[in-house]
């Protein structure tokens, strides 16, 4: 730790990481370690029974420690805490403040079970009525052909799947959603942060609809459920927004117990809507987990996502510089969720509509696809799917990913490396892979079967520049890849100090994918890449900024990534959260996706929107763009 960082340390309370200000704020203990810390933080730390630094760990006598609150002393000061008695050699200092201390609210007790959650409606069959469309499946290979004396040891097939429209592109009649928001009102959020924090909740409120039913949890040094699981009728919304408007800003950080009420609140429910999730929102450390494996184990298995079957995603939003975003971004990687880096205060509101955009357009779940070598010889080697698991059995030939829920005209492309053998005569065809995508479709609530084109290549003696021509969109996955796989190493080569050996890297792999393919065509997608690899190495361009920001940005771009989905990420130069860039994106195509680069297309389009982001996403940030403009809503 350097001298500034030291100081900095001794000038803000250990716990809340808010100032210190001797004499002139709050009262001030100085534990026997040294570290400082403001006295009602860590009141409500030891009375969770912790003994143990929150800054250093080092173990406390427990007689050098405030057990209870002192009797109050009164002057013209007001009403302070008294000098306390320490029998320790080194008895421990406080420094008397001038204003009385805030103190996290008290607030009734809460029951033991949370199984009053609003009753569903009774006929939910309003939910996109009308016959469904399909997941449309779509392949590539790597090139047309392969000559017939070739063995080819990595060739890569690409396999897209694209979710449907919502049948209404306002949103009506959609499938309705179980959101929890669990929101972080500790005393670091005191003043502009929980004023707009609680604009942003009222914001979504104002976006769920009657069939949606919305629960708010809160938490600092403890949590609590401010208002339970209930539907979002004209009534429903109105309480909720009272709820939101009781919520004070006090106390230290307590992520874990947050998440467990927030977790509890779903779990106990007598009824379920089809789509659940939870919003995870803090701007500071948790003051007593300090360490991401030591809050991951506290956390219940019902938001872990190896089941993908009942997976409960958890997004998680950190605000500002000073949160933690190794815990946040485990958080959303084990629940199946997204991690968002909100960098400027006046984002909340624009992240969380990127976030409901989607969770609000929810077409299918438990998707999964199956690819199965279709010609003898043909093996699958590997399917890197991020986040989503894969499985390869019958020793390569057959790969399965398990894809999980989709949003609305959501794509999510795979790369199949497979080992292609010599063929057995030239100017024949080659059949590689069967493809079938199963999933259970929410409009009919109904176990769907989608088989994919065969796929299958030419094997002639010689092959034509035309037939060993490069697919720009295999390349451009492959670029994607490439640029996921370079953000997670130069992260981990910066978290180990090796600032110039993350740089390093950074410049070799932008240097590779400016001369592929796809880059030298001039995709739209693959300058995206570019982009986004500058964008990191200014972010890493010394260990101050990569605490500052790099770290935030690099971890909320390898959740995007890894899960193919679009998450907030700082000040983004491409997405549709810079403001004015988002325009409509109708045209004259039909059953494609709503972007104007499609598999094929590479031209630029109408406007600036980032890797993933999806029309309903695009929609809802459009909307909160508009109710943010000065002038009539």
């Amino acid at each position: 730790m350097n001298s500034s960082e030291a100081a900095s340390d001794q000038n803000n309370c250990g716990i809340c990481r808010s100032s210190l200000t001797r004499g002139l704020s709050e009262a001030i203990f100085t534990a026997e370690c040294s570290h400082v810390f403001h006295y009602h933080c860590i009141l409500k730390n030891v009375q969770h029974g912790n003994l143990c630094c929150p800054v250093c760990q080092a173990k406390w006598n427990k007689d050098n420690v405030p057990f209870q609150v002192p009797p109050p002393q009164n002057n013209n000061l007001g009403t302070i805490p008294c000098h306390f008695t320490f029998p320790s050699q080194q008895p421990p200092h406080w420094y008397y403040p001038q204003y009385p201390s805030m103190p996290e609210p008290e607030y009734p007790p809460e029951p033991p079970t949370f199984c009053d959650d609003e009753p569903l409606p009774s006929c939910t069959s309003s939910i996109q009525s009308s016959a469904p469309q399909n997941i449309t499946v779509k392949t590539h290979t790597e090139s047309s052909a392969i000559s017939s004396a070739e063995s080819i040891p990595n060739f890569p097939v690409l396999v897209s799947i694209l979710a449907p429209p919502l049948q209404d592109s306002e949103g009506h009649g959609r499938t309705p959603i179980d959101l929890v928001t669990v929101l972080d009102v500790s005393g670091s959020m005191e003043g502009a942060k929980l004023s707009l924090l609680k604009q942003a909740v009222t914001f979504v409120i104002e976006n769920l609809g009657p069939s949606d039913r919305l629960s708010i949890v809160s938490f600092s040094s403890n949590s609590r459920r401010v208002f339970p699981l209930q539907r979002m009728s004209v009534d429903g919304r109105e309480s909720a927004v009272l709820a939101i408007e009781s919520l004070k800003a006090g106390g230290a950080t307590n992520i874990a117990e947050g998440l467990k009420k927030g977790t509890k609140v779903l779990e106990d429910r007598r009824e379920r809507n089809p789509v659940s999730s939870i919003i995870l929102l803090s701007d500071g450390i948790d003051t007593y987990n300090r360490t991401a494996n030591r809050l991951l184990n506290q956390l219940p298995d019902s938001i872990r996502s190896s089941n993908m079957q009942h997976e409960i995603p958890v997004h998680t939003f950190g605000f500002g510089y000073d949160h933690d975003p190794n815990i946040m971004h485990a958080i959303s990687d084990l629940s199946g969720g997204t991690f968002s880096f909100i960098e400027s205060v006046g984002m909340i509101q624009d992240s969380f509509a990127l976030c409901i955009g989607g969770l609000l357009s929810v077409v299918a779940q438990e998707v999964r696809l199956t690819v199965r070598s279709a010609s003898p010889g043909v093996k699958i080697l590997a399917i890197p799917s991020g986040r989503h698991v894969n499985e390869i059995s019958d020793e390569g030939q057959q790969g399965v990913v398990h894809v999980g829920n989709m949003y609305a005209e959501e794509e999510k492309q795979f790369l199949v490396y497979l080992l292609v053998p010599e063929s057995s005569g030239p100017y024949t065809k080659m059949s590689l892979l069967d493809v079938l995508c199963m999933y259970k479709d929410l409009a009919s609530n109904e176990l769907i079967q989608v088989q994919g084109e065969k796929i299958e290549i030419l094997r002639p003696e010689v092959c034509s520049p035309a037939e060993k021509a490069v697919s720009l969109e295999v390349d451009r996955q492959r670029n994607r890849i490439l640029v996921a796989e370079a953000i997670a190493e130069a992260q981990r080569l910066a978290e180990m100090g090796n600032i110039e050996g993350a740089q390093a890297l950074l410049a070799q792999r932008k240097e590779i994918l400016l001369t592929s393919p796809a880059s030298q065509a001039g995709d739209y997608h693959s300058n995206l890449f570019e982009t986004e690899l500058r964008e990191i190495m200014d972010r890493m361009a010394s260990m101050k900024l990569y605490k500052q920001t790099g770290r935030a940005y690099a971890l909320a771009g390898i959740s995007s990534h890894r899960s193919q989905r679009a998450s907030a990420r700082g000040d983004t130069r491409a997405s549709c959260l810079n403001s004015g860039s988002v325009v409509s994106r109708r045209g004259p195509r039909s059953r494609k996706s709503s972007y104007s680069v499609t598999p094929g297309e590479l031209g630029q389009p109408p406007a600036a929107v980032g890797a993933f982001e999806t029309p309903a996403m695009v929609r809802m940030v459009r909307i909160s763009q508009k109710r943010n403009q000065p002038g009539p809503y």
